[in-house]
């Protein structure tokens, strides 16, 4: 924290305060003991550096006693003694200074604190109000986390929103086939006698509702898969165009009865690094989304390249132009393109945020693009992805 020049003023002024009341001190002990001792300094100096020499008279006879100070004892004590104080200066110094920064730590501490819960604490605050100029950084940052919170808490509220609402629809929509389910079959149990004809026609009702009612089914539990699944990426050398063509036989049926086709455009040679196993749930949940809101009749066209870098996928189709607001939002967890429950194009809304998580994951990009009636799902993935 910032110290103020008044408050290091204030401070360099006690240190010298605080010297010249030591050696006032030392003064006023000497002056005591000298005093109450009886002149004890001056016979304890004599005794240390005073040296008494004999001196005699030839002439008289008579001895005559001469003292002297023994300057080299008396230097030696005198660095002594101030190489002790110096020592002693620099610790009486350092617990000042340690004590009195950690007092002004401790106080900024909790002064920003307390800045900290009230701007955090207070809707619609401004950082530049509450944080005084000291804390002007603090309240810059406190403000770019408190947005990205915000942000967050947003995103997750918008989730919650449209899975709560998800759950609630699929909850409805699974009476619906179940009830014609047992509908059609509790008919052909209580009319043994029913027409060929008729029997197959409500046989044939009743496994189309069974189907939608495994779809719903697979819906729930690709939403509890979502939220319980992280599982590490095994990554090894792909065929990638074995890959891509394998599931474009694997879609024929779906394809066919859609009146789409799919054609592959890329070298029979290209490889790619990563998790096959997710990378093909990545193209299987693209091209299911490009089979579903397709025109019927036409073709899904899939291309690949190798460049410097990273291998190009795309996969477009031709399709209702979907509209830039909503282009943002089809990588969001829960989006589906049809609002409408009545539409069984629409999934759970996780395929595409999970394929973008995978590509992501394996430190590629995922995007799309809509425009004239043509929509193109963009997967670029580097040679070697993150280890």
């Amino acid at each position: 924290m910032v110290i103020k020049l008044k408050d290091r003023l204030l401070f360099l002024l006690k240190v010298i305060i605080s010297f010249y009341v030591i050696l006032i001190v030392c003064y006023v002990i000497f002056y005591l003991v000298d005093t109450l001792g009886n002149g004890l300094f001056l016979d304890w100096f004599a005794r240390k550096f005073l040296v008494t020499t004999t001196l005699e008279n030839t002439d008289s006879g008579m001895s005559y006693f001469n003292q002297d100070i023994s300057w080299s004892v008396l230097k030696d004590f005198l660095l002594k003694c101030f190489c002790a104080i110096v020592l002693f200066m620099a610790a009486v110094i350092y617990s000042v200074v340690h004590f009195y920064t950690r007092k002004k730590v401790k106080a900024a501490a909790n002064e920003a604190g307390k800045l900290i819960h009230t701007y955090m604490d207070t809707e619609n605050a401004k950082a530049e109000v509450i944080f005084s100029p000291p804390y002007g950084e603090i309240g810059t940052e406190m403000e770019r986390v408190k947005t990205v919170m915000e942000r967050h808490e947003q995103i997750l509220k918008e989730e919650s929103r449209r899975k709560s609402d998800l759950l609630t629809y699929l909850a409805h929509d699974l009476k619906t086939p179940l009830t014609s389910v047992m509908g059609y079959l509790s008919l052909l149990d209580e009319a043994p006698d029913m027409p060929e004809e008729q029997k197959e026609k409500y046989v044939g009702i009743a496994f189309d509702k069974a189907c939608r009612l495994e779809s719903l089914l697979n819906e729930f539990f690709e939403i509890t898969r979502y939220n319980l699944q992280e599982i590490p990426l095994e990554k090894e050398t792909i065929d990638l165009y074995y890959m891509l063509l394998q599931m474009m036989d694997e879609f024929y049926p779906i394809l066919s009865a859609h009146g789409n086709t799919a054609s592959l455009h890329a070298d029979e040679d290209l490889k790619l690094y990563g998790d096959p196993e997710k990378l093909a749930r990545v193209f299987n949940n693209i091209l299911k989304n490009a089979v579903a809101y397709s025109y019927p009749d036409t073709a899904i066209e899939i291309s690949a390249k190798e460049t410097d870098e990273s291998v190009e996928i795309s996969i477009g189709n031709k399709g209702k132009t979907i509209p830039a607001q909503k282009l943002k939002s089809i990588f969001e967890k829960f989006f589906r393109l049809d609002e409408a429950r009545g539409s069984n194009t629409g999934g759970a809304g996780l395929g595409l945020a999970i394929a973008k998580e995978i590509v992501e994951q394996h430190g590629g990009t995922l995007r799309a693009e809509s425009k004239e009636e043509l929509t193109v799902f963009y997967v670029s993935l580097p040679k070697r992805g993150n280890t």
